[in-house]
């Protein structure tokens, strides 16, 4: 300490750089080791923390903790057992049903590029070759759905090891629900009291705001999208509503679910996607704007900047599931950022000391 402390400043950050990218590259490395172990308990504690707070919420009213947490683990499990036995099955078959007909709807999409381009034929006056680019659009769209097609039906098959660890995940997601205190308790034991109660305090607020407000707003997006969907009589609109609400769980993700969606419809029929199209997009806009501010306020106070950098990172280091927790764990670094920056973090008896001292400073005076 001593040495550091004789260095430049600019020599001991120079220093540090190199030791803080060596520790995060080590940490990557054992946690690809231990894939999919790390993935199990991460997702089994991303569960928790979403359990916790209905858990919370029953006991807050007088309902023993035991019996509150026995009802929320039933109802998990009537929802999951509902999901699995009804909704799933279902996404399978239109899942399947989309494999079947992706061909035919690529042969629609050339046939429909084709009277575009017969019309373009006849237009002397268009700036660009229409012709050629739509030629090659439309070669690389076919190819990639091509791919895609390969790759449901290995998906298929990967969803079978998903589903194990997904119970794994369950059982361990139930074992940190009834122990989990303790546990929590012991981890946090390791920090200066007044540091540990608002690293926690945080810690809970980012991650169950941040997941809960995702949830229900991706939910009511899926909800809402499938039924318009069926009341126009889209094709495969179960698929393609839960498709848009699953995407929606990630930042930027709702306009990415909606283009693939709308692209997929507009092979079949141009303007069938683009009624596709705008009313997901209509229904997004009305749940981003109105009901997510109502419900939820800001979650993160993130700069958008901030957001995209940190879905970037998360996606590197973790994939999926890097992208679902980049978020709260960004805005868990803001807040912590920010509580230390408010002095937050210090002792009390430090700032009573402080406090004391410039009392006693003004009296002199």
């Amino acid at each position: 300490m001593e040495i550091r402390n004789k260095l430049p400043r600019w020599l001991s950050l120079g220093l540090a750089f190199p030791i803080i990218i060596l520790n995060g590259w080590l940490l990557i490395q054992v946690v690809k080791y231990f894939q999919p172990l790390v993935s199990v308990v991460a997702i089994a504690v991303l569960l928790s923390f979403v359990l916790s707070y209905p858990i919370q919420f029953f006991h807050n009213r007088g309902i023993p903790r035991i019996l509150a947490i026995v009802g929320v683990l039933l109802i998990a499990v009537v929802i999951l057992g509902a999901i699995g036995v009804i909704l799933i099955p279902l996404i399978f078959q239109q899942l399947n049903e989309l494999v079947n007909i992706l061909p035919a709807w690529i042969d629609s999409g050339k046939e429909q590029l084709q009277a575009f381009l017969t019309w373009a034929a006849t237009q002397q006056d268009l700036p660009v070759n229409v012709a050629g680019i739509a030629t090659q659009l439309l070669e690389k769209i076919s190819n990639q759905f091509q791919s895609f097609t390969g790759k449901i039906l290995g998906l298929a098959f990967d969803t079978i090891g998903f589903l194990l660890n997904l119970i794994l995940a369950l059982i361990l997601t139930i074992y940190l629900i009834l122990n989990g205190e303790n546990l929590w308790d012991g981890i946090y034991q390791w920090f200066p009291v007044h540091i540990g109660k608002k690293v926690r305090e945080l810690l809970r607020e980012d991650f169950q705001n941040y997941f809960i407000g995702q949830i229900t707003l991706g939910s009511i997006l899926a909800v809402s999208v499938t039924l318009a969907f069926v009341a126009l009589r889209i094709p495969l609109a179960l698929l393609f509503g839960i498709a848009i609400g699953f995407f929606s769980l990630f930042p930027f993700g709702t306009g990415i679910g909606i283009g693939i969606v709308s692209l997929l419809v507009t092979l079949e029929n141009f303007w069938e996607g683009v009624e596709v199209a705008a009313i997901a997009v209509t229904l997004d806009q009305i749940n981003a704007n109105i009901i997510a501010p109502r419900l939820l306020g800001n979650l993160t106070g993130l700069n958008p900047v901030w957001v995209v950098i940190s879905l970037l990172i998360g996606a590197k280091l973790g994939g999926v599931l890097g992208l679902l927790v980049a978020i709260p764990i960004a805005s868990f670094i803001k807040d912590i950022t920010d509580s230390w920056k408010a002095g937050e973090l210090r002792k009390v008896e430090d700032v009573d000391g402080s406090v004391g001292e410039i009392k006693e400073g003004l009296e002199v005076r």
